[in-house]
């Protein structure tokens, strides 16, 4: 891993100090449309927010009790970060290279060749912002979700008479997130950086906070040989392999440390981006990995009974995470407010999680439209007197409405949707990566952040790591398999692709070039 002077960041010094990112973002063929106002704190607190362990590891808390329980937990932790470092070093290394806001697709134009640029930039650029909006989808629902628990807890709980909300209100919370993500994000990007650097700052005091209280307040707290050595192989899945459960198991920690692509979709709006877009993916994942892991000891050593944890005859209705703040408490005091406001410190951290989401989601819609990939695309590609892509934020923010909407239907048809969170997300990472240590090995131009020598190691690292989890996740998840139990992930990233295929093969071959210069003469 090395810094080095690129050409460009040597002649805007010449000049007199100017910014180094802007210099490149011309260079590769684009003028600068959006307020370049972003600092490298700025730029690592919105994918620090995006990945905001509070977020994915209180969402799906309950997979990793459920498949292998504390041992998967606090050791698939390192695993799935270890492996998601190399893709982040990976991508910051290209990002270095090309500081623009469509990131991966114009990564992937620009290091696959000439002849392949507009397919790769065509199934990258598709793959990334139909994964970005699932993300949205899936953390603001989440959030929904966990409104709904609280209510629940704040009005007695499951066996106390407490308020379930039904399905339907539980879509009109999420369409009234999505409201406000959108009107935030109308608003000048000087506001969205305090409003990202409140919410990193939010999501790292708030972990602290819980990892220290929670046990703390417990009037049984769990051994240190139950955190580190437990393996729960009592998941009423039929799934008895200790492999096969602990693969399962990681899917909290690799669905959590996803969503660190905004500091490359916001490098147009960052300072020196060439350097500090890397600085801000790289220090996104290693901050959260090290806090995540301290959120998840912390939580752990308050549980005791993994079965009533999950049970959907507790308190919170099954709802692991909610019922272990709230018992902390009640054993204690008497009653479980406590718990309830520290679900409330949850809640607001998800909530800067998915405002941050909508934020990446707009930049890359912005930025593919502006290369004319989308339908309308001189529409979404609009941006207002504040130099903000509006239209593309409230396409973002209504998109990811529509994706809740087969929730009302069936739980299985929306979790097949948010899958493509994960894995058609990490395929998009993946595919610039695979073109850099392949096709453009030879030719990769890097910039000021490099990993030398081992760029091309790591990179392979990446690539198969996500080649791994593509096929992992996809597994069946509870035997023995049937309509309501399938896994439908390979149904709904394989459709994603054969969908994306086919408008390339019918139409998107004739027309779409790639990314296009925008420069005045």
């Amino acid at each position: 891993m090395a810094w080095k002077k690129a050409p460009a960041a040597a002649d805007a010094e010449v000049g007199g100090g100017g910014d180094t990112g802007q210099a490149r973002l011309r260079e590769l063929g684009y003028k600068q449309e959006l307020k370049r106002d972003l600092s490298v704190l700025s730029n690592f607190a919105f994918s620090f927010a995006i990945i905001s362990v509070l977020t994915g590891v209180t969402t799906l808390y309950n997979t990793g009790l459920t498949f292998g329980g504390p041992a998967t937990m606090t050791f698939g932790w390192f695993v799935a970060g270890t492996f998601t470092m190399a893709v982040g070093l990976s991508m910051a290394e290209i990002c270095s290279s090309f500081p623009t806001s469509g990131g991966l697709y114009y990564w992937s134009a620009r290091l696959s060749g000439k002849r392949w640029a507009p397919f790769a930039s065509w199934i990258t650029g598709w793959f990334n912002i139909v994964g970005q909006w699932a993300v949205t989808t899936s953390v603001d629902f989440s959030l929904a979700q966990l409104i709904q628990v609280i209510i629940l807890l704040g009005t007695g709980g499951k066996n106390g008479g407490g308020y379930t909300a039904s399905k339907y209100v539980v879509i009109a919370f999420h369409a009234a997130i999505l409201l406000s993500h959108a009107a935030i994000n109308s608003l000048p990007i000087s506001w969205l950086s305090f409003f990202g650097q409140f919410a990193a700052a939010w999501n790292m005091l708030g972990v602290f906070v819980l990892m220290i209280a929670v046990p703390t307040v417990a009037t049984e707290r769990a051994s240190a040989k139950f955190v580190f050595t437990h393996f729960n192989t009592d998941n009423s899945a039929g799934i008895h392999s200790n492999l096969y459960i602990f693969v399962l198991g990681l899917l909290m920690s690799q669905y959590t440390l996803t969503g660190y692509d905004a500091s490359a979709h916001m490098t147009e709006e960052t300072k020196n981006a060439d350097r500090n877009g890397p600085i801000g993916i790289i220090s996104a994942i290693g901050i959260s990995i090290i806090v995540g892991w301290g959120y998840i000891l912390g939580i752990t050593f308050a549980v005791k009974d993994i079965p009533y944890l999950l049970s959907r005859e507790n308190d919170a209705g099954g709802y692991a995470i909610a019922e272990v703040f709230y018992l902390a408490f009640k054993n204690r005091y008497g009653n479980g407010v406590g718990g309830i406001i520290c679900l409330g410190i949850i809640a607001v951290a998800i909530y800067f999680c998915g405002m941050s989401s909508v934020t990446s989601n707009s930049r890359m819609a912005y930025a593919f439209s502006r290369d004319g990939a989308m339908p309308l695309s001189s529409v979404w590609h609009q941006v207002n007197k504040h130099e903000v892509p509006i239209n593309a934020v409230w396409l973002s923010a209504f998109i990811s409405l529509c994706m809740a909407l087969p929730s009302l239907g069936s739980l299985v048809a929306f979790q097949a949707m948010v899958s493509i969170a994960t894995i058609g997300l990490y395929i998009a990472y993946a595919l610039p990566i695979l073109f850099r240590v392949t096709l453009a090995r030879k030719y990769f131009v890097p910039g000021p952040f490099h990993l030398g020598r081992y760029g091309v190691a790591v990179g392979w690292t990446a690539v198969l790591w996500v080649a791994t989890i593509t096929v992992l996740f996809s597994l069946p998840v509870t035997y023995p398999v049937t309509k309501d139990t399938l896994n439908y992930t390979p149904v709904a990233v394989g459709g994603l692709f054969l969908l994306v295929l086919s408008s390339w093969l019918v139409s998107a071959r004739h027309w779409f070039r790639g990314p296009v210069t925008n420069l005045d003469g």
